[in-house]
């Protein structure tokens, strides 16, 4: 492995904010660390980069101890999402910093800020000042600047955090290709899912200081490993049950469950695709309460009339209008079952 942590743990004024984290990122691996704000996502961010110490555990690069070993010295490149580029040099300064801390001569320099300015998109910029770039280009030249050294490990902070959405989203799939183009081993830290999910090889959720789930994009979005990685995935779906056989009783009436599902107390995910409408004499009992565009579909807020909102996903021709009474009906491909109820 290029890089692990063992029992990595940060503590502020006695509480951990990073708590014996255990992970390991592979050579040519992009992972995405994912958590809402307060998670520990970025302490472990600062604490691989050598800028934050532990109080206990380790951080190993290529199978070396990291402890002691200042920032600057660690061979990885660190992108922050306010791209902290230098004001006063241009474009072709801010790219050569760090070959020139590390003793590169002008002419590699220059060679190596070609050659990434052109891999980044932005050709023939080299002398243009840092304060007419847009930010997507300024995102670009930091991107270019971490790069330059070529480094082991690149780490990114929130790396898109504050482009607009649609710059974010053309820019997510450029980084995709470029590190697979480079081969890159990259470790980056997110709050946006659908930004970790189309930039990462595996996703890392992390809940108080520690990992709550582990996987490929494909894995955690497939099956959440509990209520808080279903409801941070934005599934709101989520009710506790009871299960007898093949079935569980909820508020929401009986649902069906995979076979072979531990009987007793534990907590259903339904994917709001797995939320059929049918005529209102039919299934549970429900008003229109909401309706939200989302583009590729029309998210349908239902009010059962004692029990928690469900949420539907109806083709936009298809979608009844707030109002109206409709029946649900469940679909069992749809149904996850996640950690037991407390």
């Amino acid at each position: 492995m290029l890089l692990s942590l063992e029992n990595a743990t940060v503590r502020f004024g006695g509480q951990a904010v990073l708590d014996a984290v255990d992970l390991s990122v592979a050579e040519h691996e992009v992972v995405c660390v994912l958590g809402p704000s307060g998670s520990g996502k970025s302490t472990l961010l600062r604490a691989v980069a050598g800028l934050q110490p532990l109080d206990a555990g380790r951080v190993s690069l290529d199978g070396h101890d990291q402890r002691g070993i200042p920032a600057h010295r660690r061979g990885v490149g660190l992108m922050f999402q306010d791209h902290q580029l230098f004001p006063q040099r241009d474009v072709g300064g801010n790219v050569a910093f760090g070959m020139r801390m590390h003793g590169a001569s002008k002419a590699e320099q220059a060679a190596r800020v070609k050659e990434l300015l052109d891999l980044v998109g932005l050709p023939g910029a080299p002398g243009r000042a840092v304060g007419s770039l847009s930010g997507g280009e300024q995102q670009r030249v930091a991107l270019a600047r971490a790069l330059a050294p070529r480094p082991r490990l690149l780490m990114l902070d929130e790396p898109l955090g504050q482009l607009d959405r649609s710059l974010r989203e053309r820019l997510v799939v450029e980084l995709r290709e470029l590190f697979s183009e480079l081969g890159t081993t990259v470790l980056a830290v997110t709050h946006d899912q659908g930004e970790a999910f189309a930039l990462a090889d595996r996703v890392v959720v992390m809940r108080d200081g520690r990992i709550a789930q582990t996987g490929t994009p494909l894995e955690v979005w497939q099956r959440p490993a509990d209520e808080f990685v279903a409801r941070f995935l934005g599934f709101d779906n989520v009710i506790a049950a009871t299960v007898a056989g093949e079935a569980a009783a909820t508020r929401w009436g009986k649902l069906p469950v995979p076979e072979g599902t531990p009987e007793g107390p534990r907590t259903l995910l339904v994917r709001p695709a797995g939320v059929r409408l049918v005529a209102a004499d039919q299934g549970l009992r429900c008003t229109v309460a909401a309706r939200t565009f989302k583009g590729t579909h029309v998210a349908v807020h239902l009010q059962p009339e004692d029990a928690p909102r469900l949420e539907a996903a109806c083709a936009l021709r298809e979608a009844p209008e707030v109002g109206d009474e409709v029946g649900v009906e469940f679909d069992a491909t749809e149904i996850v079952v996640l950690d037991r109820a407390e």
